[in-house]
């Protein structure tokens, strides 16, 4: 058992560590591994998001420890994110949600060249006030769909539309557990839930890693790591519309 559960332990760790962090990726990073090993789309995603129910929580406690979360945003967010959550589960349970990979891959693209380039610009934060509840109802859809993508989507546009990147990553990562547990339960209901030792395996190395992603969201310098936020993102970006296209 414990060398099935380790390969598993390793991606929940360094893909809540990347989350944690930086605000996203955690979906995207271990969806990707458990279709590489012929996982289906809807599996896979309905088991990163059970898993995600342990770590996005142990990650929503480490950043308001480190005072990371804004309240008006986290309020703004909550509930579209958990409608959009639970529609996109129900559809995917009914639809192929990997046909739009391709447009998710390509949008997220320009979102990570649009934060590298942010990176070099010397304008003040700017709190982002409008178009919140499309924003947060549209992540948790493609989230659901995709397997991940809702701090991608949402964290990324926020802070490319000069949000403060500290107060975006600790809020998006603590809406995000009420986003995964509406999705959960919605996969639960219409699909079972299997796949055990994956979410096992998912979760404890993602609780593992939560408080150090906290911490590192909260030292880090906005430059560099608004850099290795666009970069990561156009990284992943690419990879993905690479393995969907061909």
């Amino acid at each position: 058992m414990t060398e099935e559960l380790l390969p598993y332990v390793l991606v929940g760790f360094g893909a809540q560590l990347i989350d944690g962090a930086l605000g996203m990726a955690y979906g995207v990073t271990a969806t990707s591994i458990l279709l590489s090993i012929g996982v289906t789309p809807v599996a896979a995603s309905a088991t990163v998001h059970a898993a995600e129910c342990f770590t996005t929580g142990a990650s929503a406690l480490s950043h308001k420890a480190f005072g990371n979360i804004s309240r008006y945003l986290f309020r703004q967010l909550l509930l579209p994110g958990i409608l959009g959550a639970m529609l996109g589960a129900y559809v995917l349970s009914s639809l192929p949600g990997k046909k739009l990979t391709p447009y998710i891959a390509a949008y997220l693209l320009l979102m990570g060249l649009f934060i590298f380039l942010k990176a070099f610009r010397q304008s003040p934060p700017h709190p982002v006030t409008t178009q919140l509840t499309l924003l947060a109802f549209g992540g948790a859809f493609l989230d659901a769909i995709g397997g991940g993508g809702w701090g991608a989507i949402v964290a990324s546009n926020l802070i490319v539309r000069g949000n403060d990147v500290r107060e975006t990553v600790g809020s998006v990562n603590a809406v995000e557990f009420f986003v995964t547990l509406a999705s959960s339960a919605v996969f639960i209901a219409t699909l079972g839930l299997t796949n055990w030792p994956i979410i096992l395996g998912l979760a404890l190395g993602g609780l593992l890693a939560a408080p150090l992603g906290a911490w590192a969201c909260k030292r880090l310098p906005v430059k560099p790591f608004m850099m290795l936020v666009g970069v990561l993102i156009m990284l992943l970006s690419v990879r993905t519309l690479y393995r969907a296209l061909f």
